[in-house]
């Protein structure tokens, strides 16, 4: 791993209003350029808006390309990673709730999101697959949302290479202070068992559709410890610097990295 400063976004997406996020996304990428950022996490579905409502006509599905295609530029002419999140719409089944990662060079790859919320299910179809992403000095995973309630996913892309897992949400409910008790319920604890940074941000302010998403952005270090942190009902980008150093002293520690002692042959089955 190489130092990293991560700029994660709450951020306001109105469903199907394509054009309009992907303006305010551009801004947030441009702030976070002249702040020499490496990368910016947006939140999950930030592109196209969240929404349990048709979500396969939420924009004209001749747009997906060029959609894929801005964040692409956005990514190569900022000369940083760009982690943002879409409905996307295929015509052979239902659509997926996808997140893409582009980097400076290119298309870094996609996560289609495999563990869906009840409600969720009756409208997306799962991704089938855990893969990890690879950038010069680096490779990360993604979970969205509901994906980090389930202890496996962290540890199956911690044992790819992830050296950092991104967890971007579109979690509606509650106001940020609750919000942010919640993910340190659980989100520590994937940090800490794992040996891996922790970035999960959360989209912000009420929708047409009557999703109101608490603010929330937390960072966590590869012992669970909170490096920074937001929680309002505001828009916000909040950046951490994210050392080489600190993921080392972990991983070299024969006491602080469990990894290494798992019993695989213990788990079949279960």
């Amino acid at each position: 791993m190489r130092d990293l400063l991560v700029a994660a976004v709450c951020m306001r997406s109105e469903p199907g209003e394509v054009d309009g996020n992907l303006e305010r996304m551009e801004s947030f990428v441009h702030k976070a350029s002249k702040k020499s950022a490496d990368a910016v996490l947006f939140p999950e579905l930030s592109i196209s808006g969240y929404t349990l409502r048709e979500p396969e006509r939420i924009y004209d599905p001749a747009r997906s390309r060029q959609i894929q295609d801005r964040i692409l530029r956005m990514a190569r002419d900022a000369k940083l990673i760009i982690l943002a999140g879409m409905v996307e719409i295929l015509q052979e089944s239902r659509p997926h709730v996808s997140h893409i990662a582009a980097g400076p060079d290119g298309f870094l790859g996609l996560h289609r999101k495999t563990h869906l919320s009840p409600p969720e299910k009756e409208k997306y179809g799962r991704g089938e697959s855990l893969n990890v992403f690879h950038q010069i000095g680096l490779t990360f995973g993604l979970e969205l949302c509901y994906e980090t309630h389930f202890p496996e996913i962290s540890t199956v892309l911690s044992l790819k290479g992830a050296e950092i897992i991104f967890m971007p949400h579109a979690s509606p409910g509650g106001n940020p202070e609750e919000k942010m008790k919640s993910w340190l319920r659980h989100l520590p604890a994937r940090a800490f068992d794992n040996g891996v940074f922790i970035v999960a941000c959360n989209q912000v302010g009420k929708t047409r559709e009557g999703f109101s998403f608490p603010g929330v952005v937390l960072a966590l270090d590869p012992q669970g410890r909170v490096m920074e942190s937001y929680s309002g009902n505001e828009e916000k980008m909040v950046f951490v610097e994210l050392k080489a150093e600190t993921l080392k002293e972990t991983r070299s520690h024969r006491m602080k990295y469990f990894l290494p002692n798992r019993r695989p042959e213990l788990y079949a089955g279960r």
